[in-house]
């Protein structure tokens, strides 16, 4: 059975803050704790190509990989895959925006398979992803909740 994770969090936050933060990736090193880097690659309509390198892990190893990513703003939906899959058989994520009382709801489904050879089989990575998701959301979270309270005193 592949893996499949889902994650959701809410922001206190306006949907257009949380829309344009979250998909502002050169900006994504400053919104997530591990990315070191993003390199944008190409840009066809609406879907980028970009390359992630995250920061050595505990072994000092750094990870990177090119991802596509396609945002639907009408939809308030994004659909992002990995090009390089490493590890994965594949990796596909799809993310969801939804305006609520109080800020905005992101949801994150994330469809995986690990090659044999990974170092980690599909429950391994599930239990990862389901860990990191939550302190990454958490983290996104806290930094735009941060970015609208400047925006409002300074209005």
């Amino acid at each position: 059975m592949p893996g499949h994770t889902e994650n959701e969090i809410t922001i206190a936050a306006p949907l257009s803050l949380v829309w344009d933060m979250t998909n502002d990736l050169e900006n994504w090193p400053r919104l997530f704790s591990e990315y070191a880097s993003v390199e944008v690659l190409s840009q066809e309509g609406d879907t980028t190509t970009f390359r992630l390198t995250m920061h050595p892990d505990e072994n000092g190893q750094v990870w990177s990989w090119v991802s596509e990513r396609t945002p639907d703003r009408g939809a308030l939906t994004v659909r992002a895959r990995r090009v390089e899959t490493g590890p994965f058989k594949f990796m596909d994520i799809f993310w969801k925006y939804k305006e609520i009382p109080g800020g905005t709801s992101m949801h994150w489904t994330q469809d995986f398979a690990m090659k044999p050879e990974a170092p980690v089989d599909d429950k391994g990575m599930t239990e990862h992803i389901n860990r990191n998701s939550r302190i990454q959301m958490e983290l996104i979270r806290d930094r735009i909740e941060q970015r609208d309270r400047e925006l409002r005193a300074n209005a």
